[in-house]
């Protein structure tokens, strides 16, 4: 019987898609989660690109040094601290956003996210997973989004690029997972499939807010230059794997499903084009989603067909609005 072709990019392929990536001169970008795997592949590849980076990490000896390294490629960096897991940490990132360009943001790019942790809550009590991977990106897009617009209004257009996985199949959202009960979401008792139901729930909470935001950016008027697109990176070698087994991820069914995901890994930069793709290539329109097709299968980032839940998607609008306390929000 032959063997089927390695869907996987070449070397070339990936060369030749960031090779193609449109001058991004007088853009600012903004990245969670840049100290390591796609965001700081974006974060490098947008930068020199010719983009200004803002880097948006929880402070630590890490972002530090991925700040420097970008400096040192020659990447016009600007650090500011953002902790996802706290929400006060989000606002005072937001301020400073709002103090270190009065020119706009043109991409908030939602990548950070983290995987396989304890049922714990966050000192705002909210599952570690959900606030980190999508509640506190809710809040920070809503606070972001008077920069976006005065980068729409000079400059044409600006985008909210979230990104979600293909752990996001499964059952439909549960309103349970968007509150303040961390802690109280099942445990993490034998087999240990709780901790990888809530994964699940964050990630599908990423594409549905793409939706849901994209929904209510209006056609007309400041805010219609506005969009808001998401991607997957499909199974990728991004070093989250690593985190989820430093964090306790070391029982058999841990280890199975991220050695699944390590058998057919691509590598991080490949991992990192659906983002890439989102945030800057000419042809992307509201509500476009972007990754490898099929399931969990790497290949490189296409146009996806969408993948809608109205009465999910006004669910996590409610309810996130509710939980970060952002008000009124489009």
């Amino acid at each position: 019987m032959p063997s089927q072709p390695d869907p996987r990019p070449f070397a070339a392929d990936i060369a030749a898609f960031y090779d193609s990536v449109p001058d991004l001169t007088g853009r600012t970008i903004a990245v969670t989660g840049s100290t390591s795997g796609t965001g700081r592949v974006m974060a490098a590849r947008c930068g020199e690109r010719g983009a200004r980076v803002v880097l948006l990490n929880r402070p630590s000896p890490r972002a530090d040094a991925a700040a420097e390294d970008l400096r040192a490629a020659g990447v016009d960096v600007v650090p500011v601290a953002c902790d996802l897991q706290r929400f006060d940490s989000v606002r005072d990132a937001a301020a400073q956003l709002a103090e270190l360009l009065p020119d706009g943001l043109d991409v908030l790019c939602n990548n950070a996210g983290v995987m396989g942790l304890p049922d714990e809550a966050t000192p705002d009590g909210c599952d570690v997973q959900m606030q980190t991977n999508h509640l506190s990106h809710f809040l920070l897009t809503a606070l972001a989004w008077p920069l976006l617009q005065t980068a729409a209004e000079r400059r044409g257009q600006a985008r909210v690029v979230n990104h979600t996985s293909g752990a996001r199949r499964g059952p439909t959202l549960d309103a349970r997972y968007l509150g303040r009960n961390g802690g109280d979401l099942g445990g993490d008792g034998f087999p240990g499939f709780g901790k990888w139901r809530r994964y699940q729930q964050s990630k599908l909470a990423n594409l549905l807010f793409t939706y849901a935001l994209a929904d209510r950016i209006p056609a007309t008027g400041p805010d219609a230059s506005i969009l808001s697109a998401c991607a997957h990176p499909g199974p990728t070698d991004s070093g989250l794997q690593g985190k989820t087994s430093a964090a306790g991820g070391t029982r058999l069914l841990d280890r199975m499903i991220i050695g699944r995901t390590m058998k057919v890994a691509q590598p991080v930069e490949a991992g990192a084009m659906g983002i890439v793709r989102a945030a800057t290539f000419p042809d992307v329109a509201n509500g476009d989603f972007y990754g490898p097709e099929g399931s969990g299968r790497p290949g490189p980032a296409v146009l996806l067909p969408p993948e809608r839940d109205p009465a999910a998607e006004k669910l996590l609008w409610d309810a996130s609005l509710e939980t970060t306390g952002v008000g009124e929000f489009l």
